[in-house]
Formats: structure tokens, C-alpha cells, sequence
């Protein structure tokens, strides 16, 4: 994948879809970019991908979801497509300084995550956070869940969406986490390192009351990774249409 086209052509058709792109930074001429859109006293959906630059599918699998049109006027979206575009395109999980990302959100020393902290703050605190990623140690799909009150989707809806594609991760220790059920991770909403907050504790001290992190594995086809990330994202919308979530206040 070449990311500069990627960016260029997720800038250009998220405008063409209703979207305000901002650029958070630009970290050697590569943006990290946030769209937004849609009425501010609609429910908010937050959707991220691309914090681990060894993990492409997610990234692309939001591309072809907007391609699609699924980001309607139901709610108010908020996006960030491709938060480590020099780890995506050196194909490595840390960005350029040899930081993850995803444990900074607490300690804040990448310039990537102190510029994405400053815009969530600007934004409403969504009711659903997504976050696209992949493991290259698993041979099934897995995902996490922080529930702080919210009716969204079981995981089993989850579970059965992402079927089409792989069955649930068949480990029941991953990443020193016990699954509670083969293929989820019921986890709370501390970290499991107290300097080391992923983007989805950071979410959670927000006061987001779901978050869904969703795992596909790296070792099977990029093309499957893609519409499995695809199929969960569409159920986890379809159940919040169904749970009736209250609008931003």
C-alpha cells in the first residue's frame, strides 16, 4: 500500500461524503488526519485504525466502508483513518521514534498522540468507540470490550459477524489476558500498566461508555482481514440503531 495515495484519496472522498478533514500534524509529510461529520446533538460514533503500523486492514477496511456510504446521517462520526502513517508505510508497529502508540495515552511523548489527545477534547465524548487492529500471534478473531453501563451489542452478535470470515480465536490467554468467553475479553476500564494506557483506557477515562477493540489476524489474507474489520464494524452499529441511544446532550 502506498500510504501518501491512501491519504490523499481518503482526503479527497471523505469530502466528497459529507466530511470536514482536519490535519492533527504532519509527521515527516505525512498528515494524521480527523474527518468529522454529521448534527452535534446526534449520538456520537468514534472510529480509529492505523496506531500500529504493522496492522494495514484496518485502515483500509474504514477507506471502504466510506466508499460505501455507511457513514449516514444516523449520527454524528467522528474519524481517525491512519493515526501512524510513517509506521504503515515502514510496516512497523511503532511510529518513527520507536514509540507504540498505543501504550502513550497516558504519558503523552509521541507528537502523534499529545495532537490526537488535543483534538478528542475538542470533541463530544462518543457513545461508541471502535478501534481496528490486527495480531499476528492469532489464528482467529478476538476482540475487547470495556462496558461502563451501555446496551450495546453482545459478543456474541460480535462473534457471529466476524464468523463469515474466521472463528474466534481459540487461546484462552491472550496477551496475559484470560478470555471470558473464547474469542472476547470482557476488560476493565484500568489499564494493565499504569504508564501504558492504550487508546481505548484513554476513551473510557473520557467517560465513553463502550469501547470494542477488534483483532484480526495478521498471518491470514489481508483481503479477509479487511471484511471481517468490515462486518463487525456494520454490527456494532446495526445493534446501537437498536438499543436506542440516547442523543448528545
Amino acid at each position: 500500500m502506498d500510504w501518501r495515495t491512501y491519504l490523499s484519496r481518503w482526503e479527497s472522498l471523505a469530502g466528497e461524503r459529507g466530511f470536514s478533514t482536519e490535519t492533527l500534524l504532519e509527521v515527516d509529510d505525512h498528515p494524521v488526519f480527523a474527518s468529522t461529520k454529521g448534527d452535534s446533538s446526534k449520538p456520537a460514533i468514534y472510529l480509529s485504525s492505523g496506531v500500529h503500523g504493522d496492522e494495514p486492514s484496518g485502515p483500509q477496511a474504514l477507506l471502504q466502508l466510506l466508499e460505501a456510504g455507511d457513514f449516514d446521517d444516523r449520527y454524528q462520526w467522528l474519524i481517525c483513518p491512519c493515526l501512524n502513517p510513517i509506521g504503515l508505510a515502514a510496516g512497523t508497529r511503532e511510529n518513527g521514534k520507536g514509540i507504540d502508540l498505543n501504550r502513550d495515552y497516558h504519558q503523552c511523548q509521541s507528537a502523534e498522540v499529545c495532537a490526537h489527545i488535543e483534538w478528542l477534547k475538542q470533541q463530544p465524548v462518543p457513545h461508541l468507540f471502535l478501534s481496528l487492529h490486527e495480531d499476528w500471534e492469532s489464528s482467529g478473531f478476538y476482540f475487547y470490550e470495556i462496558n461502563q453501563g451501555s446496551p450495546g451489542p453482545t459478543h456474541r452478535e460480535i462473534l457471529a459477524a466476524a464468523s463469515s470470515e474466521f472463528p474466534p480465536e481459540p487461546e484462552l490467554v491472550i496477551d496475559d489476558h484470560e478470555v471470558t468467553e473464547p474469542g472476547w475479553i470482557f476488560h476493565p476500564e484500568h489499564p494493565d500498566i499504569p504508564e501504558g494506557w492504550p487508546e481505548a483506557i484513554y476513551l473510557a477515562k473520557m467517560g465513553c461508555p463502550l469501547s470494542l477493540t477488534f483483532e484480526t489476524p495478521s498471518k491470514q489474507l489481508l483481503e479477509k482481514r479487511i471484511a471481517c474489520h468490515q462486518a463487525v464494524v456494520r454490527e456494532a452499529i446495526h445493534r446501537l440503531d437498536q438499543s436506542k441511544v440516547p442523543p448528545n446532550q
